[in-house]
């Protein structure tokens, strides 16, 4: 699971860590705009959404979402960071034309914006959660 992400918004390329309580992550919008929205929740901010800042993709495909109104969507993010097992952090690139899936939920007024995580399909990826990369 990305711990941080780099992105282009308004021109600037913004570095952003989900530690920080107000780490945003950019949205693609229905007209090809980019607006910004709360990346998760931690145990320090109120409400009822899952803590945390990633959606796994079984976890979706088995309903523990769906009260929450799940809506996929697209993050145009350059990079992400993750931690190895050795406590080690590493920058990803991610491909031109490529995207990373994210998870719109809502409860009641509150909306948070999640990374889709899948188990790495090789086992030479020293990560047990990944970001789902989509094309197209």
């Amino acid at each position: 699971m990305p711990e941080g992400v780099m992105f282009y918004y308004q021109g600037e390329m913004l570095t952003v860590y989900f530690s920080n309580p107000k780490a945003c992550l950019p949205v693609r919008t229905s007209d090809g705009g980019v607006k910004l929205a709360g990346w998760g929740r931690r145990k320090s901010q109120a409400g009822e959404l899952p803590l945390g800042g990633w959606a796994a993709l079984n976890s979706i495909y088995q309903g523990k979402w769906n009260r929450f109104m799940p809506k996929p969507i697209r993050l145009p993010i350059a990079k992400f960071m993750k931690t190895d097992f050795e406590g080690c952090t590493h920058w990803y690139d991610v491909t031109a034309g490529q995207w990373v899936q994210g998870l719109i939920a809502r409860e009641d007024q509150e909306t948070r914006i999640y990374i889709v995580t899948i188990t790495p399909e090789s086992h030479t990826v020293c990560h047990d959660r990944w970001p789902r990369i989509m094309a197209g």
